[in-house]
């Protein structure tokens, strides 16, 4: 019981570090883009969507994206985000792929929230 404790308590640091340095590693970079007119690219469902978002996002996702990729402009700045920043990750690897050469991760839309209302 006692190393299970530990353990669990040892996990529960470890994911507020990553938190912590994930949002002060975004806020450093992507609210200048965010300034200079980047696109927020939610790639959440459209369910997920529904229950809150960014003001302003466009949502396509991560399962449409392969198709709906060419409703987007290839010249222009994307911010990929969804619930933790694991499909968003995925988001920008296929535009990439695809001929993106302006798209980044913004990880969880709830912490990108934050940078765009300051």
């Amino acid at each position: 019981m006692k190393y299970l404790l530990i353990t669990a308590i040892g996990a529960l640091v470890v994911y507020l570090a990553y938190r912590t340095y994930r949002y002060l590693n975004l806020a450093d970079s992507l609210d200048k883009k965010i300034e200079n007119g980047a696109t927020i690219l939610d790639v959440r469902t459209a369910g997920e969507y529904a229950t809150g978002h960014i003001d302003g996002s466009i949502n396509i996702s991560l399962g449409e994206i392969r198709e709906r990729y060419t409703e987007l402009d290839p010249s222009k700045t994307y911010i990929t985000t969804c619930s933790h920043g694991l499909r968003s990750v995925k988001a920008v690897n296929l535009l990439k792929e695809r001929g993106f050469k302006n798209v980044y991760n913004g990880g969880a839309w709830s912490d990108l929230e934050k940078i765009v209302k300051k």
